[in-house]
């Protein structure tokens, strides 16, 4: 099985607020986009248990076909201000989505 990583052009994560992560991930090729959208593996129900959280708490899964892209918005286990945040500006936490695995047509 591939992984996002293998049809993604681009995959990155930022803070949107404090207590909010954001993930971008970029296509260069339709078909690679389409069968990463269509595979029913961008959803809550997946992404929640890999980043530890509940179904609502993935905010947002919006996909912008026109763009060949697809954004996502969690919430963030620990807040940027919090002391024990490890990653205060969120930029890391797009490499577990890297990792999903997503099923080759």
């Amino acid at each position: 099985m591939a992984r996002l990583r293998d049809f993604a052009k681009t995959l990155r994560s930022k803070n949107c607020d404090p207590f909010n992560t954001t993930f971008d991930v970029f296509f260069d090729n339709e078909d690679a986009y389409r069968q990463v959208r269509d595979s029913g593996r961008i959803s809550a129900e997946v992404l929640a248990p890999l980043y530890g959280l509940t179904i609502d708490q993935v905010l947002g899964i919006y996909f912008l076909d026109n763009a060949l892209a697809f954004k996502v918005t969690m919430v963030k286990d620990i807040a940027s201000s919090d002391p024990a945040c490890k990653d205060v500006f969120g930029a890391h936490q797009h490499l577990m989505l890297a990792d999903l695995e997503i099923p080759e047509e």
